[in-house]
């Protein structure tokens, strides 16, 4: 028998010299994303509407602030990565989110931000990114955040639902306009174990309960859900463009087998 190959991450995996631009990124998955990058050699830059404290940004990353809805402020951003470091390599689009609120009662103005938060600021980013990326010799990755909201039901969020499908149609359509400079692709994540995971679950016994519903036996967390960023953003990707990567621990248990009263 053969000796196991010991388990080591590929050279294509250090991202030393480039430079990562990872909106909402101080927390929850964003995070995460942060301190997969940042653990590989990449100069990590995290934008959000307002500034956490400092000692809490992870090792290697850096704060701007900017409001991704608006178009204006997210080209002023770009520029200020591209004055500091004289690159983007890499844009993840993670800012979003939305609370809880029912679509028969949720006023016009509601559904609007939620549209605009998690669909089109990625548009505004992703658009300006491009412009950055198609003139650097090595081109560029965009990375948006989609959600199995997008994919199935989602009652209680349906414009955030909304917004996760249009990002997931974006990003097949941005991947054939921009390429072959940039590639662009998303990740569809399932449930994440986040600062406001409590807001959606309930305690740690109801997070554990929804965990086992899951094939892989728990709710990730945000390192695990950073893995498939640091794939597609890598040389390992580099045939892949308008893919929607599905990181869902295998999805949800169709309800119906609960239902059912035979025995499995």
């Amino acid at each position: 028998m053969s000796e196991p190959v010991p388990v080591t991450y590929p050279p294509d995996l250090d991202f030393t010299g480039r430079v990562v631009l990872v909106t909402g990124g101080a927390r929850g998955v964003g995070r995460g994303i942060c301190r997969a990058f940042a653990a590989r050699g990449a100069t990590v830059v995290i934008c959000g509407r307002s500034e956490p404290p400092l000692d809490s940004l992870p090792e290697r990353t850096e704060f701007i602030g900017c409001d991704v809805r608006e178009a204006e402020a997210v080209s002023a951003l770009v520029d200020v990565v591209v004055d500091r470091h004289g690159q983007l390599d890499v844009a993840v689009n993670n800012a979003g989110g939305a609370p809880y609120a029912d679509a028969a009662t949720a006023s016009p103005r509601f559904h609007i931000s939620i549209i605009t938060l998690n669909l089109i600021a990625a548009l505004h980013v992703a658009q300006r990114a491009n412009s950055v990326m198609q003139a650097q010799t090595d081109g560029g990755n965009i990375i948006n955040v989609a959600s199995v909201s997008g994919m199935r039901p989602s009652p209680g969020t349906a414009a955030y639902g909304a917004a996760k499908a249009g990002i997931i149609s974006l990003t097949q359509t941005l991947a054939v306009e921009w390429a072959p400079k940039v590639r662009v692709n998303c990740v569809t994540l399932g449930l994440v174990r986040t600062e406001q995971a409590h807001l959606h679950y309930g305690d740690e016994a109801g997070i554990a309960a929804i965990g086992q519903t899951i094939p892989l036996g728990h709710i990730a967390d945000p390192d695990e859900a950073a893995g498939p960023f640091l794939f597609l953003a890598s040389p390992l990707a580099r045939y892949v463009t308008g893919a929607n990567l599905v990181a869902h621990g295998g999805g949800e248990r169709p309800a119906f087998l609960s239902a059912a009263n035979v025995s499995h």
